[in-house]
C-alpha cells in the first residue's frame, strides 16, 4: 500500500466517524449531560430499611395472594379433569396437564416471591454486618494515623536543641 492509499483511507474513515449518527464510545462528553460525571457526582447508593421493606412487603402480599386467590383453580381443574377422564373424555387428560403446568408455573412465581421477600430480610443484614466492620476498621486507622501525627521528638532519635 502506498503512503498516498494509507492516508485517503484514514481520512474516509475519519469523515465516515465524523458524520456518523451512533454512538461513539471513544470520547467522554465534556458537557453536564447523564453519564458524563465520576461515580462519586451522582451520592452514595443508599438503601433504607423502609425501601426495603416496602418492596419485602409487596413481595410478601403477592406471595399469598398467588397461593390463596390462584391456586383455588388447581384443586377445581383437577376434579374436571378426573372426572372427565372417568367419563371416557380424551379431554380430561388435556386438562389435567394444563393443570398440572398451571401449578408448576404458580409454584415457581410463589417461590420467587418468598425468595424475594427472604434476600431482601438477608442482604440488608448482611450489609449492615459489612457497614460495622468497615466504620471499625477505618476507625483504627484514623486512630493509628492520629499516632504517627502525634509523635514527639525528631524522627531521627536525635533530640532536638
Amino acid at each position: 500500500m502506498a503512503w498516498n492509499e494509507w492516508e485517503e483511507l484514514k481520512a474516509e474513515a475519519l469523515s465516515r466517524q465524523l458524520d456518523s449518527p451512533h454512538t461513539r464510545l471513544n470520547t467522554l462528553d465534556g458537557g453536564s449531560s447523564g453519564g458524563s460525571g465520576l461515580p462519586g457526582s451522582y451520592g452514595d447508593l443508599k438503601v433504607t430499611d423502609d425501601d426495603l421493606a416496602g418492596i419485602g412487603a409487596a413481595a410478601f402480599e403477592l406471595h399469598d395472594d398467588l397461593w390463596d386467590t390462584v391456586r383455588v383453580n388447581v384443586p377445581s381443574s383437577e376434579a374436571a379433569a378426573a372426572d372427565l377422564s372417568r367419563q371416557g373424555f380424551a379431554l380430561g387428560s388435556g386438562l389435567q396437564h394444563v393443570a398440572d403446568r398451571w401449578e408448576e408455573q404458580l409454584m415457581s412465581l410463589v417461590d420467587a416471591c418468598a425468595q424475594i421477600s427472604n434476600h431482601l430480610r438477608v442482604t440488608k443484614k448482611l450489609h449492615d454486618g459489612d457497614e460495622v466492620y468497615i466504620q471499625r476498621r477505618l476507625s483504627s486507622i484514623a486512630a493509628l494515623d492520629a499516632g504517627f501525627n502525634e509523635r514527639t521528638g525528631r524522627p531521627d532519635g536525635e533530640k532536638a536543641t
